[in-house]
Order: C-alpha cells, then sequence, then structure tokens
C-alpha cells in the first residue's frame, strides 16, 4: 500500500466531500438493513439487490443521481465483503459498524489507472482536514544484506526498541510546548459548548496536534523497520500479545479493578512507544521483504 498526501483545489475539495458522503450513506443504510435483520425474518437484501435498490433510489432523489454511481456501489462492495469476512472463522474482522460524519471521511475507487499498474486506490480525510490518496500496490523490494548477521530486538514503554547490538531505539513524539498546548486545548474543550463553533475550531487544532505526533511515530517506525532490513538478514523479535497488554483494568461490576488510571496511563505509553504501529502480533514487517523472523513468547 502506497499512500500520499492530496492537495484539492476548493471545487475539488467539494466533490470529494459528497463522494464521502455518499459512500458513508450508502454503508450506514447497508448497515440498518443488516440490523433490521434477526431469526424469523427474511435475509437482508445481497449485493445485487441493493445494486437495484440502489438504481431505484437515484432515480428519485436528485442529489443521489449528482454523485458518482461507481463510488456509491464500490461502497455497497465494501460492505458486501466486510459482512462476508465478519461470518469468516479464520477472520478477525468485526461487524460492520455505523461511520460518522467528521470520522470516517473516504471512498473507495476499483478498476481504475491501470496504467499506472494499480488495481484499486482509497481517498481518505482524516480528523485534521488533511486529504490522503492509498493505492492497493506493492513498492519495490529491499535488498538483502546478504552479511548473516543477526539482532534481538526487546520492546518496551520508556525504550520504544532495544537492540542486542546495544543501540536503543526511541520513538519521537509532542514535544514539551506542544503538549502543554495539547492540555490547554483539551481544558477549552471541556470548557467550550457543544455544537457552538469554538467547539469546532478547538477540535480541529487538537486534531491536527494528534496527527503530527501519530506522523512523526509512523515514519519513525517505516525508516526503522527499513534500516533493519538493510542491516541485518535474521531479526528475532519478541511476541507480545499487544491487544492483552493494552486491555483496561475497569473489570465489572461484581469484580471492580484496581488502579484503573495507572492502567490507562501506561497504556497510552504503550500505544505512543509505536509497537503496535510495527505490526500487531509482534512482528517486525521491513518494508516489502521477507526477512527471517523468529518469535519468542513472554
Amino acid at each position: 500500500m502506497s499512500r500520499y498526501r492530496l492537495t484539492p483545489a476548493p471545487a475539488q475539495e467539494a466533490v470529494l466531500r459528497d463522494h464521502c458522503g455518499h459512500a458513508r450513506y450508502l454503508w450506514n443504510l447497508a448497515v440498518e438493513q443488516h440490523s433490521h435483520w434477526h431469526p424469523g425474518r427474511s435475509s437482508a437484501p445481497g449485493y445485487l439487490e441493493q445494486c437495484r435498490q440502489l438504481t431505484a433510489a437515484r432515480a428519485g432523489h436528485p442529489w443521489l443521481a449528482a454523485g458518482s454511481q461507481t463510488v456509491q456501489q464500490q461502497a455497497l462492495r465494501d460492505f458486501t465483503q466486510a459482512m462476508a469476512a465478519f461470518y469468516d472463522p479464520a477472520s478477525p474482522a468485526g461487524r460492520p459498524s455505523w461511520r460518522k460524519a467528521g470520522r470516517n471521511e473516504g471512498f473507495r475507487i476499483v478498476g481504475r489507472g491501470r496504467q499506472w499498474d494499480v488495481q484499486s486506490y482509497r481517498v481518505t480525510r482524516d480528523r485534521a482536514g488533511r486529504w490522503h490518496v492509498a493505492f492497493a500496490v506493492i513498492p519495490a523490494p529491499v535488498p538483502a544484506p546478504g552479511n548473516g548477521q543477526t539482532v534481538g530486538i526487546d520492546r518496551g514503554v520508556a525504550v520504544s526498541a532495544a537492540l542486542s547490538t546495544g543501540q536503543l531505539l526511541h520513538c519521537p513524539a509532542l514535544t514539551a510546548r506542544e503538549r502543554t498546548r495539547l492540555r490547554r486545548l483539551q481544558r477549552k474543550l471541556a470548557r467550550a459548548t457543544r455544537g457552538s463553533n469554538r467547539r469546532s475550531r478547538v477540535k480541529g487544532a487538537i486534531a491536527r496536534l494528534k496527527a503530527r505526533e501519530t506522523d512523526r511515530r509512523k515514519d519513525w517506525a517505516e525508516q526503522t523497520s527499513t534500516d533493519l532490513a538493510r542491516r541485518f538478514d535474521l531479526i528475532r523479535v519478541e511476541n507480545l500479545q499487544i491487544t492483552n497488554m493494552i486491555r483496561s483494568a475497569k473489570g465489572t461490576r461484581e469484580n471492580p479493578g484496581r488502579n484503573i488510571r495507572q492502567k490507562a496511563g501506561l497504556n497510552r505509553g504503550i500505544l505512543r512507544s509505536a509497537v503496535t504501529a510495527r505490526g500487531g502480533d509482534g512482528v517486525t514487517r521491513p518494508v516489502n521483504r521477507e526477512p527471517q523472523l523468529l518469535l519468542h513468547s513472554v
């Protein structure tokens, strides 16, 4: 997957927003149709029936007909694939849920861009208002060094990655000044009236700060994994169960948890250390190369 930043003109951004809105609207309609079903009722409509319903809806609603039929049909196709993955026992995917404006903004196109050997691409807009396009294409492979060297990686919170060579790697985060500004903005958000323009501006400023932190973390993870792939032939990584590590400590009403706030702070530290950015199953994935990976349980 190759992802790039988009800088659309105002008129182009308006069209992209319409595509995102139409894709989200049809996805939510499909979610509503399937949530209405329960044992004893007839099955929810499949993809072909939904396409026929879409044709009728476009004929009766000019605002929907003004949009791209390709984008709208692809949203229904994506939902069908998501439902198939949910019912697949071998897939860990959850049930498709509602998409919210401002949070789930995007659409996918399939069968375009053959001159670039691309089968599909997805256009998305994050909470900070930035547009991106991601192409489903395999990047150029990273050549193996062929030196027979081996490295072990121990991951943590204070030190993001400690190599067996003695090198300590730290994931970049927000600076002290940026963290101070983030806390000030969060206090403003708590005082702002829901639905006000001031609240929207503050939320946008917070989203931009967090997007900056996310970009730094992703960039560090990509550069670090690529550097390791170019330097070593064998990479040994501890098989951390990240999902279990960041599980909440709230407990239940019968068995309430303890040190909940401390555990929540530890979870945020684990996520900030870019542990999950290098593979949720604990495997470092260098860019498009399959080095020898040995997992060790801890």
